[in-house]
């Protein structure tokens, strides 16, 4: 199976000037293919030429996780912004929030206050666990929660490939930035096509 890096769904300046078409050009049109075309380059005969990603991403090791988890965490990201500042935490699924942050305010400052906390290169998830709570998760590198049994919804990336051009050292920024752009829709749908 050869990877391909998937298009954007919006064009790179749809979040001008938030996040400017230079980061994800570089972010998006250079880095994410680079990880695919080395992930294409290490798997041929190997048991994962014909694998799918998310069980490259449970079983593999070395290398080969790395780059798979990469992908998939990347485009994740990718899939879960939306331009426009017009999608909104709202309806049922701000009460799934409530019922296990206590509030949505209080959700945001412990994703935020996580995101801060994470020293290297790394993610933040909302994940929903096996008792069908949500939880919120910190992850260095390349580590992604579906290889130790959680279920992403949504994840924010705190490699500096994703803010440096436009905010420096400023994470905390970001941060706030990116709660602008949080797709919620596809947010509510990922968590309601897992429970």
């Amino acid at each position: 199976m050869k990877f391909e890096l998937p298009q954007l769904p919006y064009d790179t300046n749809a979040f001008e000037p938030y996040i400017s078409c230079k980061t994800f050009e570089y972010h998006h049109g250079k880095l994410q293919r680079d990880y695919i075309a080395k992930l294409n380059s290490l798997i041929p005969d190997t048991k994962f030429q014909n694998t799918d990603i998310e069980t490259i991403i449970k079983i593999a090791d070395g290398p080969v996780f790395i780059y798979a988890s990469l992908i998939w965490n990347h485009t994740f990201y990718f899939e879960g912004l939306k331009p426009g500042n017009t999608s909104t935490l709202s309806g049922p699924f701000a009460d799934v929030i409530k019922r296990s942050f206590g509030s949505v305010s209080f959700f945001k400052k412990t994703f935020t206050n996580a995101g801060i906390s994470v020293l290297v290169s790394g993610w933040i998830w909302l994940v929903l666990n096996s008792k069908g709570t949500l939880e919120i998760l910190k992850e260095c590198q390349s580590g992604n929660p579906i290889r130790t049994g959680f279920i992403p919804l949504l994840n924010c990336d705190l490699w500096e490939h994703a803010y440096y051009l436009d905010y420096q050292n400023r994470r905390q920024e970001y941060l706030d930035i990116f709660w602008k752009f949080i797709n919620w829709e596809i947010v509510e749908k990922r968590y309601y096509d897992s429970v």
